[in-house]
């Protein structure tokens, strides 16, 4: 059971770590300050930045304190489900919740105002939000199929949680029988 406690804490680290360093590059690049977009592919891929007071898709602006605190539900709940309830046993489950983990701590990061920022100074605001903490998460990958359909900007630990959720899904599709890791290969 040691192995799989590294790889959960290994995959949650380096997810968290990626999102947060990549939010940090493109939070501080001063063409995409002045909310210019930055191309990869034109017109269909590329940064630009944006912050989320809500959920997913923008979902819940302004219960950014009700989404900091079911992050810190879910970090607490996450080990006691792979390491108390033997979830861990399956080498997939440890995995997916480690990449989950990362991207539950990457957005708790920024929800909780770790990166110090603040608005009408780091981001423009309305004078009556000038010099409050902002508490929110930093997106910035760009996703579009020409002006008609536009992906909600999003970042590293949205893609991790929305991966990790994908993956629980199909795994609860699967058999009884196959989610005690005795299927697992790598078991």
């Amino acid at each position: 059971m040691k192995s799989r406690w590294i790889a959960f804490v290994a995959l949650a680290a380096v997810g968290c770590g990626l999102d947060l360093w990549t939010k940090h590059v493109m939070f501080t690049a001063p063409e995409l300050q002045r909310g210019g977009v930055s191309w990869l592919v034109e017109g269909y891929a590329g940064y630009q930045l944006s912050l989320n007071e809500g959920a997913l898709f923008g979902i819940g602006q302004g219960a950014q304190f009700w989404f900091a605190l079911l992050s810190v539900l879910a970090a607490a709940a996450i080990p006691v489900w792979l390491f108390a309830f033997g979830a861990a046993r399956d080498w997939w489950m440890t995995i997916t919740l480690g990449g989950v983990m990362g991207g539950v701590l990457g957005n708790l990061y920024d929800r909780a105002n770790l990166h110090r920022m603040v608005w009408g100074v780091d981001w423009p605001a309305p004078s009556e939000r000038h010099g409050e903490p902002i508490y929110a998460v930093r997106d910035w990958v760009l996703l579009q199929l020409g002006d008609e359909l536009r992906w909600p900007n999003f970042n590293i630990a949205d893609a991790l949680l929305v991966v990790g959720a994908a993956v629980l899904f199909l795994r609860a599709l699967r058999a009884p029988a196959d989610t005690d890791g005795s299927s697992d290969p790598a078991a």
